[in-house]
C-alpha cells in the first residue's frame, strides 16, 4: 500500500482544504492547536477520483491571534502526522524560522504525551 499523503491544495474563507491519498478507506483525522482538538474537520470521497479524498479544517477566528499560530492534522487510527499548516499573523516576519520552531514545540509536546502515556502503560 502505498504511503498515506495529505497534500494543501488552498486556504478559503477560513477553511484549510487539502487532499489525501494513499488510504484504503476515509480515516478519522484529528486536528490540533497548542494541545486543543479542531471540531468540524470532514473527510469526503472524491467521486471522479477513486482512492482520493477531500478534507477540509475549519480555522476558528478565536484561535487567531498575533503570532505564529501551528495546526498539526494527524490519522486518529494511526497516530502519523499527516500535514501541519501555519498562519502567521501581525508583524511581517523576515524568515519563517518561527514558524519551524512552533512546529517543533507541538510536535515535541505530542512526543512527550506519547512517551508519558507509554511509561504508564508498561509500569502498571
Amino acid at each position: 500500500m502505498p504511503d498515506t499523503t495529505l497534500t494543501k491544495t488552498r486556504i478559503r474563507a477560513g477553511i484549510w482544504e487539502g487532499v489525501l491519498t494513499g488510504t484504503s478507506g476515509i480515516p478519522v483525522l484529528d486536528v490540533q492547536h497548542l494541545e486543543q482538538a479542531i471540531a468540524g474537520v470532514t473527510v469526503a470521497a472524491i467521486p471522479e477520483r477513486p482512492g482520493e479524498f477531500a478534507v477540509q479544517v475549519p480555522i476558528p477566528a478565536e484561535l487567531l491571534s498575533e503570532g505564529v499560530q501551528t495546526f498539526l492534522i494527524r490519522n486518529r487510527g494511526t497516530g502519523q502526522t499527516l500535514a501541519h499548516f501555519t498562519i502567521i499573523t501581525g508583524v511581517a516576519m523576515e524568515d519563517d524560522v518561527r514558524a519551524e520552531l512552533d512546529l517543533l514545540r507541538a510536535e515535541l509536546d505530542m512526543l512527550k504525551r506519547a512517551f508519558r502515556r507509554h511509561c504508564l502503560e508498561t509500569t502498571v
